[in-house]
């Protein structure tokens, strides 16, 4: 059906809920790029009044790819909560803004809520949003999740240890890790993306985090960040593998590029299940995402990029995950152009994310070539902080050495914590404080412990 909305005797018409949802989106370049975006500001206020106007049921009357023709469509249908939903079924799109700033929508209702509200429905009223209503919403939510620690509590925020090496040398790779773990960073996961997928070469990657997690007792978890099927081969091998990691889209072709599916990571889901290596609960899949990716394999079936976006949810939402982050800048400015436009993404995705129930980390990011410092970045953790994201990375010198992009420090989470309150999960801020490592409140100590943690360096 057709949407329509008159401003200044000149009436803009949308004919369909696609398009008027890729109107609608604060301008980045990626839909630009995709020739979706408004055509100038009129049109997108335009559009963002006429959204405003429909009705959260028609989202589920009207796919923004037929059910027929993508397995995400059907699993964002097939496993829509009708009874979560229906407090919420009444309302417009703008209504259902205006409810969730409210005092009524407070973290035990928004997380009751949550199977109840499909990706189109949270990405559409995020686009009626100031980036101040995204934080003040998401700061509201609140997503658990639980492996060898407790991720996602109010007042903590989290870091992934990445300790990556351009040709995956152990020295270094242990050098990193120590350095990540006497700044207090490593409670979220240490998690290696492999410069080679060989089952082989990333088995013997787990063995040596497992070794090192085992003989210092720390309370995290560890996870090589390969494809799939080779974790799947590796979980046939019994090998110590704690988490299942996938980089995942918001289209069936987006998946496909990626060389998965639904049925894949359901396999590697139970697969991963069955070796039973958490201790405090059986959260067990890292899944990543980023604004641009269904465009940029040419996948993305005329939907807007953060539309697309928060369709990815779904597919992770299915797997309980006990990470899900955003790589908000990875991909590039042909898709986010800027700092401002890779701010507003990353609050859009972090947003949506909570507010469809899934552990939200956002990577604080940007390629070498974005018209984008460090100072934005500084901006955006700091923003992330205040909206309660689950977990950043941490990085060293926030220089990945490896991949070749921009993100976050050991010192840029310290910094954020500090400011704001936050403090690290809670095992692992035991763990800190029994090795020396860190006061109960929070500052970094001399560690005296120090000389046995550098000796991982030389084995």
């Amino acid at each position: 059906m057709a949407y329509r909305y008159t401003i200044q005797h000149h009436t803009y018409t949308f004919d369909t809920l696609t398009t008027l949802l890729a109107k609608a989106s604060p301008f980045r370049s990626g839909d630009a790029l995709a020739g979706l975006a408004a055509a100038d500001y009129k049109e997108r206020v335009a559009a963002q009044l006429a959204l405003a106007d429909v009705p959260l049921r028609n989202f589920l009357l009207e796919p923004v790819i037929p059910y027929e023709q993508d397995e995400v469509t059907r699993l964002i249908i097939d496993s829509h909560d009708a009874a979560a939903f229906a407090p919420v079924a009444h309302f417009t799109t703008g209504q259902f803004r205006d409810w969730l700033l409210s005092d009524e929508a407070d973290t035990v209702t928004l997380r009751k809520l949550a199977p109840g509200v499909t990706p189109e429905m949270v990405a559409a009223v995020s686009k009626l949003m100031r980036n101040q209503d995204l934080i003040s919403v998401a700061r509201k939510c609140e997503v658990i999740t639980r492996f060898r620690n407790t991720l996602g509590l109010k007042g903590r925020l989290s870091v992934r240890l990445q300790p990556n090496h351009p040709t995956d040398d152990p020295k270094g790779i242990a050098a990193s890790i120590v350095d990540g773990l006497l700044y207090g960073s490593g409670d979220a996961v240490i998690g290696i993306n492999p410069a080679t997928d060989s089952p082989a070469h990333v088995l013997t990657l787990l063995h040596m985090l497992d070794a090192i997690i085992e003989r210092f007792k720390i309370p995290t978890q560890s996870c090589i960040l390969s494809h799939v099927t080779t974790s799947l081969q590796l979980v046939q091998q019994k090998a110590p593998l704690d988490l299942v990691f996938q980089s995942i889209g918001g289209t069936e072709k987006t998946n496909k590029s990626f060389g998965i599916n639904l049925a894949l990571l359901q396999e590697a889901w139970e697969a991963v299940l069955s070796l039973q290596r958490g201790s405090l609960g059986n959260n067990v899949m890292y899944f990543e995402t980023g604004q641009g990716s269904s465009l940029s394999a040419n996948a993305h079936e005329g939907v807007d990029q953060q539309t697309c976006e928060a369709r990815a949810y779904a597919v992770a939402r299915k797997f309980s995950p006990l990470l899900v982050n955003t790589v908000v800048g990875f991909i590039g400015p042909e898709y986010l152009f800027d700092g401002k436009q890779i701010i507003r993404a990353a609050l859009e995705d972090h947003f949506c994310g909570k507010l469809l129930g899934l552990p939200m980390g956002v990577d604080v990011c940007y390629t070498n070539h974005a018209e984008a410092d460090q100072d934005d970045m500084d901006n955006l953790l700091t923003l992330l902080g205040v909206a309660g994201c689950n977990y950043i990375m941490g990085i060293p010198g926030a220089d990945d050495i490896m991949l070749n992009y921009q993100s976050t420090s050991f010192h840029d989470a310290l910094y954020v914590r500090k400011v704001l309150g936050l403090k690290p999960a809670p095992e692992f801020e035991q763990w800190l404080v029994k090795q020396g490592i860190m006061n109960e409140g929070g500052t970094l100590l001399p560690v005296e412990e120090k000389h046995k943690l550098l000796q991982l360096i030389n084995q």
